[in-house]
C-alpha cells in the first residue's frame, strides 16, 4: 500500500484498486461501496465532511476507476463483486466495520451483512432497498453504457447535467464540473470519457422489477436486523419509494431513515443532513451503543 493506496488481485486474476483514508489504525473502517457507474472517488465529499478519525475504505468495483476491466462481462454481477471485496477484507482485517453502500453498493452490502460477523457493527443503505422502482431503472439502463469522448471538461459536466439534472436540480455549474471530475477521466488520446467499462451495459439488457427476485432481496433484507441500519432516501428519487423505505424501517425494527430534500438518486452523501445523521450513526456505534 502507497499513499493510501490499495492494490490487491482477485481471484481471477484482476488487479483491483481501493483508496484508504485517515489513520490506519484506526479503531473503526467505514468501507464505502460505490453505484453501477461510479468509482471510489463518488464518496470522497462524504469523507472529506466527515470525522477523520476514522478509517475509510474507498472501492472501485472491477470495472470502473482504476481496477481493471473484466474481459468477460458476465462477471460484472453482485456476487464476484462481493467476492471481491471479501478478498480486500480479508487484506485490510479490520476489527470493526460498518458498511456504506449506494446504489448496488448496497445491495452489496446485504450480502455483505449476511456473510460478515461480529466486527460487522452497522450498515448504511443510500438510495437502494429490496424493491426498486420500474421508473429508476430504465432511466439508469437508457444512459449506461452511452460512451461519448468529449473535447474538455466544460463539455463533460456539459453532459453529465444534461443526464442527471432532474436528481439534482439544485446543483450548479461548480457541482456539474466536481461530478463529471469523479465519473470520468482523460484517456490516452486527451479526450473526456466515463470512468467505467461499457460492457457493464449488458447487465441492464431486459431489466424490469421483479417479483421473485424482490421477495429474494427482502429475505435477504432480514439479515440487517441483528445490526444498528440507517437508510438514506433521495426524496425525488425514481428507483427507491418512500414506501420501501417506511417498510425497511418498519421490518427492520431500529433502524432510522432521513430524507435528503430536492434530490433523486442518489444523494452525495456530503449534504448537511447526511453528515450530520452519518455521523452520530458511526458514533453511537464506536461507543457501542
Amino acid at each position: 500500500m502507497k499513499n493510501g493506496e490499495i492494490i490487491y488481485q482477485s481471484r481471477d486474476g484482476l488487479n483491483l484498486f481501493a483508496k484508504s483514508f485517515g489513520p490506519e489504525d484506526a479503531d473503526l473502517t467505514v468501507l464505502c461501496l460505490h453505484g453501477l457507474t461510479r468509482n471510489h472517488k463518488d464518496f470522497v465529499p462524504m469523507i472529506q465532511s466527515l470525522g477523520n478519525h476514522r478509517r475509510y475504505i474507498a472501492i472501485d468495483v472491477r470495472g470502473r476507476g482504476r481496477s481493471d476491466r473484466d474481459q468477460d462481462p458476465s462477471k460484472y454481477r453482485l456476487d464476484v463483486y462481493v467476492q471481491d471485496v471479501l478478498d480486500l477484507l480479508a487484506i485490510v482485517k479490520p476489527s470493526k466495520l460498518v458498511l456504506i453502500g449506494t446504489s448496488m453498493g448496497g445491495l452489496m452490502s446485504l450480502l455483505l451483512s449476511q456473510m460478515l460477523s461480529q466486527e460487522l457493527l452497522g450498515v448504511v443503505l443510500n438510495d437502494v432497498g429490496p424493491k426498486l422502482e420500474q421508473a429508476g431503472l430504465e432511466r439508469i439502463a437508457g444512459y449506461v453504457g452511452n460512451f461519448i469522448e468529449h473535447d474538455s471538461w466544460e463539455d463533460a459536466a456539459l453532459a453529465v447535467e444534461k443526464s442527471q439534472h432532474s436528481a439534482f436540480p439544485n446543483f450548479r455549474h461548480d457541482d456539474w464540473m466536481k461530478f463529471a471530475k469523479r465519473t470520468h477521466k482523460e484517456n490516452q488520446d486527451g479526450k473526456i470519457v466515463l470512468d467505467y467499462d461499457p460492457a457493464i451495459a449488458e447487465s441492464l439488457k431486459n431489466i424490469e422489477a421483479d417479483i421473485s427476485v424482490e421477495m429474494q432481496t427482502w429475505a435477504l433484507f432480514a439479515s440487517t436486523f441483528k445490526r444498528p441500519l440507517l437508510v438514506v432516501r433521495g426524496e425525488i428519487s425514481d428507483l427507491f419509494s418512500s414506501d420501501t423505505a417506511v417498510k425497511m424501517v418498519h421490518r427492520h425494527g431500529r433502524a432510522n431513515v432521513i430524507s435528503v430534500s430536492n434530490v433523486g438518486h442518489a444523494p452525495i452523501l456530503d449534504e448537511p443532513i447526511c453528515v450530520k445523521t452519518i455521523e452520530s450513526f458511526l458514533k453511537k456505534l464506536e461507543l457501542g451503543q
